[in-house]
């Protein structure tokens, strides 16, 4: 697996708009700690939000990602959705305008999309 090689991943506006809604989050309401964002595959919480921003545009403008960028982007958005403690958590559908039923649905048409893209820990 080449972890550096872009691809262009055939994702719909509504689950492009999650993702880069997911990725908003960190740079709003959703605040990380270093292990955290070290954990989601960013060097530090700067980081974090630096490239969530750059991760988010370039899903928006559907510019072909690497394969540690598609990881990233979807592992920070299924925290910040989920997580109450780190993450936008209950407050994730005031603050992103996407409620959880809809988030939930297009999240798992996602992540069967990227089954065969994201890097799996061995």
């Amino acid at each position: 697996m080449v972890v550096d090689e872009l691809i262009d991943v055939e994702l719909s506006d509504r689950e492009r708009t999650l993702l880069v809604r997911g990725l908003g989050e960190w740079g709003g309401p959703a605040r990380s700690g270093e292990p955290m964002a070290v954990a989601l595959g960013f060097e530090s919480a700067e980081s974090l939000r630096r490239e969530g921003r750059r991760l988010a545009e370039a899903i928006a403008g559907r510019i072909p990602l690497t394969r540690l960028d598609w990881t990233r982007a979807l592992l920070a958005t299924e925290v910040v959705f989920a997580s109450d403690v780190v993450g936008s958590g209950v407050d994730w559908a005031t603050t992103t305008g996407l409620t959880d039923a809809d988030t939930i649905q297009t999240l798992r048409l996602i992540q069967r999309t990227l089954a065969g893209v994201v890097i799996r820990p061995r």
